[in-house]
């Protein structure tokens, strides 16, 4: 049986009075403390990242107003080329200004002579001119009529020179390099010497309106002459009056010289004439001034520029319109001669077609 004392500690037991009110408000009031600690913690993490920011900053500020203050205020083409590794390009620069004097000294501009310059200009011989008739594989046969009536031959072609007259039949390349056709012109040449051979050019129908800028090229690069002469191979020539006529001007610039004519471009490819540029003429459809193609002159100067820029000069379907508009940015004089043009009915025109 129970005692009185077990049955009273089982009832303490039973009824254990819960906690007091006191307790359970400690415990809620922890919460808002550590949250506060934890926000003064981030608090002070962000603050020292801003503080640490900004002496980053500080310190950036700082070397890059040294390096500002140690660099000139003005900086030269020299310096900035530098800077950027390009002087290889300021050195070719300048040799493209030396290039471009030279060019200048010999011929692209006016004033300056004949074209000649440095020991090579003063060491080469001066003629009066150079004539280049134009010709054909096909041609032989007038080629011979001319050296047996206006065109000297053999030691008289030779005396002629040394007066300051080169005539030289002028003719490219077979299309088939080496063929019969290039032989028979070179054992031609071995017999008579009387041909300036272009071998640039390509002896074509429809190359000839190229030619003129190889004949150009390759005449004033050969011989240093006052003037040089263009004429077609059914051309009759009074070589005394021509020569005679360039006397007269010798000494001139810039000249062009011939029987100048203006006339219709035909747009009609079926017909004869046919110019494919037809539309860079205008609505009018009518070709600029120009001389003649049968003979034209050009003083040294000019015949020098063709050389000097012949790769940027546009060709026309007919080498004097091609000329004719090379001339048109210059500043070329252009002279009118009535005894150019060989049809012309004065009696002392220098030419007459054959």
């Amino acid at each position: 049986m129970e005692t009185l004392a077990s049955v009273m500690r089982r009832d303490n037991r039973r009824f254990k009075p819960p906690p007091s009110s006191s307790a359970a408000a400690a415990s809620a009031g922890r919460a808002p403390l550590v949250m506060a600690f934890l926000a003064c913690l981030a608090w002070v993490y962000v603050a020292g990242r801003l503080w640490q920011d900004a002496q980053t900053r500080a310190v950036l500020s700082g070397l890059l107003q040294k390096s500002t203050s140690n660099l000139p205020k003005e900086i030269s083409v020299d310096d900035k080329l530098r800077d950027l590794g390009c002087t290889g390009i300021g050195r070719k620069i300048a040799e493209a200004e030396m290039d471009i004097a030279k060019a200048k000294s010999e011929g692209y501009l006016w004033g300056n002579g004949t074209g000649g310059t440095g020991t090579e200009g003063s060491s080469r011989k001066k003629f009066l001119a150079v004539i280049g008739v134009y010709t054909g594989f096909g041609s032989r046969l007038k080629r011979n009529t001319f050296r047996g009536s206006w065109m000297p031959r053999g030691d008289a072609l030779k005396t002629l020179e040394e007066k300051g007259v080169v005539i030289r039949f002028v003719i490219g390349r077979s299309p088939n390099r080496g063929d019969s056709l290039d032989r028979n012109i070179n054992e031609e040449n071995r017999k008579t010497n009387d041909f300036l051979i272009l071998e640039s050019h390509e002896e074509a129908a429809e190359e000839l309106p190229k030619k003129v800028k190889f004949f150009f090229s390759a005449a004033i690069e050969a011989w240093d002459a006052e003037f040089y002469v263009k004429i077609d191979d059914n051309i009759n020539l009074d070589l005394a009056g021509l020569i005679e006529m360039l006397n007269v001007r010798r000494g001139s610039h810039g000249l062009y010289m011939g029987c100048m004519k203006s006339g219709a471009v035909v747009s009609e490819e079926e017909q004869q004439w046919y110019e494919p540029e037809w539309w860079k003429f205008g609505d009018s459809r009518t070709y600029f001034r120009h001389a003649a193609g049968s003979l034209f002159i050009l003083s040294n100067n000019l015949a020098r520029y063709i050389n000097i820029n012949s790769a940027s000069l546009q060709s026309y379907a007919h080498d004097d319109i091609s000329v004719g508009s090379w001339m048109m940015g210059l500043n070329a004089t252009y002279v009118d001669d009535d005894r150019l043009c060989c049809l012309s009915a004065v009696q002392e025109k220098v030419c007459s077609f054959g």
